[in-house]
């Protein structure tokens, strides 16, 4: 279970008297990996100040809602009171708590509840300095739907805070506040050259207790858990609980290099598995938030997938690598840069791109007009591509894998042609099918009519009523040209060969093995 904290509590409290001593701690140590041989204390010390602790007020109003007789739970999600215990019916216990459930306004007449009063949440997290003027980063979970924020200083001073902006997708935010004198700050470091291994200090407020200070290593780099597009996460061994969401990874220079986001956890506390969101990611998503109080994305205009070993060897990559290209965006960045269908982005402004999910956060870290140089594999070698990039649409997707639907049932009258080595059965497309399986007009290509259970087609998830468009990224139009290219690739040697299937509407490569299950 992935759990994202900030503790909920009816105080805030504050964090331990320290004086303010404005310093830039970032250039106190430059050893960034090994413990320091006198312990932590020297550097948790310079380190703790910058540290703020982040309390939020939410107004919760209770809605009415019907109350059946005998009902023993709660009809509203939120404010209206506990679950009433079950008891033995008859049993003393049951009036008892029936009655005391009815004082607190839960009975009503009529068989409906009076409504119940507005109630103020708090909830506690953390956040740091990053300039001396009152700029502070936290996570935006922790702030979401609060009316009021507040940061606890480490001198116990309050300060009434503002979000200059907030982004949802990287689960950051960037508050100001109007400090009486110059706060102590700290400097974002390079999370791209921390190794697994590395020394880390994590400081925030578990539990609401005040500043906290807990040690440990980098356990893993670029973790995914699925908690937006651009998971790149740093995983550690530090203890990280409720209240720690927002609050800094410091290498032993005394810099950022991740920010407390989220704990995976069977049992809700830390188990030392927690994650931090790069500090190479969050430094470009908070200068954003500073300056537009948005995220200004780069686009490229691409649908893209992984590429698996079949792909690989059926493109003739010597390795599965890079991000497939299966749509391109009408009249988007890529379309205007020749990048087509079929390529493989293996190049993006001039870094590697190893696998398919770095694609997305490199094009969302590049500046938006940037003209960037971009290799893709092509027919068997690189070529090279220049791309003027443009501004992500909100609620877009920057590249992803098509989805998929399910087929139309019902069984063609048309000739059709059997790929016995896929497993699967193919007919022309004509004008009863188009409307029977809701092809478009403009969708060209042979149609499969029936895939074999067990077979390599099943496998790969090919399904009666997908259109084939390209086989080896040539266009076909026929059963027997698709039998023609398989064919080829087992003569040639080739163990895969690389199939474009559109299903309803959406395009989407895939790697068949010629030699596959019958």
């Amino acid at each position: 279970m992935i759990v994202r904290w900030k503790a909920v509590l009816a105080v805030a409290l504050a964090a331990p008297l320290v004086a303010l001593q404005p310093a830039d701690v970032a250039a106190q140590n430059r050893n960034t990996s090994t413990a320091p041989t006198q312990g932590f204390a020297d550097l948790a010390e310079r380190l703790l100040p910058a540290v703020v602790n982040i309390s939020t007020t939410q107004t919760i109003r209770a809605e009415r809602s019907p109350q059946t007789p005998g009902s023993r739970r709660n009809q509203g999600p939120q404010g209206q009171g506990p679950e009433i215990p079950q008891f033995p019916p008859g049993s003393p216990f049951e009036e008892f708590f029936k009655e005391f459930f009815d004082r607190q306004g839960r009975g009503g007449q009529g068989g409906e509840r009076p409504e119940a009063p507005s109630r103020r949440a708090q909830s506690l997290g953390s956040g740091f300095v990053i300039d001396p003027s009152g700029i502070v980063v936290t996570n935006n979970h922790v702030i979401a739907e609060a009316d009021e924020i507040r940061v606890t200083l480490q001198d116990n001073t309050q300060l009434v805070a503002k979000v200059l902006g907030r982004d949802t997708k990287t689960d950051l935010a960037v508050l100001k506040v109007e400090p009486a004198k110059p706060l102590v700050s700290v400097k974002f470091g390079d999370s791209d050259k921390a190794r697994v291994g590395d020394w880390v200090m994590a400081i925030g407020n578990p539990f609401g207790l005040g500043g906290s200070v807990t040690v440990g290593i980098v356990s893993a780099r670029a973790r995914d858990i699925n908690a937006g597009p651009y998971d790149d996460f740093l995983q550690t061994d530090a203890s990280i609980n409720r209240g720690n969401s927002g609050g800094p990874m410091f290498n032993m220079a005394g810099e950022v290099v991740g920010i407390n986001t989220a704990i995976y956890s069977p049992t809700g506390g830390s188990v030392g598995i927690g994650f931090a969101v790069p500090s190479t990611l969050a430094r470009n998503v908070v200068e954003q938030l500073q300056k537009f109080g948005k995220t200004r994305r780069g686009w490229l205009g691409v649908n893209i997938q992984s590429v698996t070993d079949e792909i690989a060897e059926s493109l003739g990559l010597d390795k599965a690598k890079g991000a497939l290209v299966a749509r391109v965006t009408e009249k988007g960045p890529a379309d205007a840069g020749k990048i087509l269908p079929g390529d493989v982005v293996i190049k993006f402004d001039g870094r590697d791109v190893t696998e398919m999910r770095r694609l997305p956060r490199m094009v969302a870290e590049t500046a938006v007009d940037k003209l960037v140089d971009v290799v893709v594999w092509r027919k068997g070698r690189e070529v090279p591509l220049k791309i003027k990039l443009g501004e992500l649409p909100e609620d877009d997707q920057l590249a992803a894998a098509p989805p998929s639907g399910p087929g139309a049932p019902g069984v063609p009258r048309a000739p059709t042609a059997t790929v016995d080595t896929l497993g699967m059965s193919l007919t022309q497309l004509t004008a009863e099918l188009r409307e029977r399986y809701e092809i478009p007009e403009k969708t060209k290509g042979v149609l499969v009519t029936k895939v074999a259970e067990g077979s390599t087609a099943a496998e790969r998830d090919l399904r009666a009523g997908d259109v084939i468009v390209e086989v080896a990224q040539e266009e076909v139009t026929s059963p027997a040209q698709i039998v023609k290219k398989v064919t080829e690739a087992g003569t040639a040697g080739r163990k895969s060969v690389l199939v474009m299937v559109e299903r309803r509407g959406e395009q989407r490569f895939v790697g068949l093995p010629v030699e596959g299950k019958r």
